[in-house]
């Protein structure tokens, strides 16, 4: 006689993927997965939308700063900031 084991995948699913969850945020915590930032030239700091299609970025390049507009019919690099 065939047993109906049928219900073993849905409960390892809902026990493996909390599991899996749970040691990611502590492997995170720990430090162990975050990716490396030191070694990052190109960094996107900050985003304001200007309406529903267009946005001006803050980008790091560089240890430099650049203002560009998306969104429009073209995208447009408004320029560099002056260094502090």
């Amino acid at each position: 006689m065939i047993h109906d084991i049928t219900w073993i995948t849905p409960v390892l699913a809902v026990t493996a993927i909390p599991l899996a969850a749970v040691l990611v945020r502590y492997l995170r915590g720990r430090g162990l997965l975050t990716p490396p930032t030191a070694s990052r030239v190109l960094r996107l700091e900050e985003t304001v939308a200007l309406d529903p299609r267009r946005r001006l970025h803050l980008v790091t390049c560089g240890g430099r700063r650049l203002i560009v507009l998306t969104g429009g019919p073209q995208d447009i690099s408004i320029g560099w900031l002056p260094e502090a």
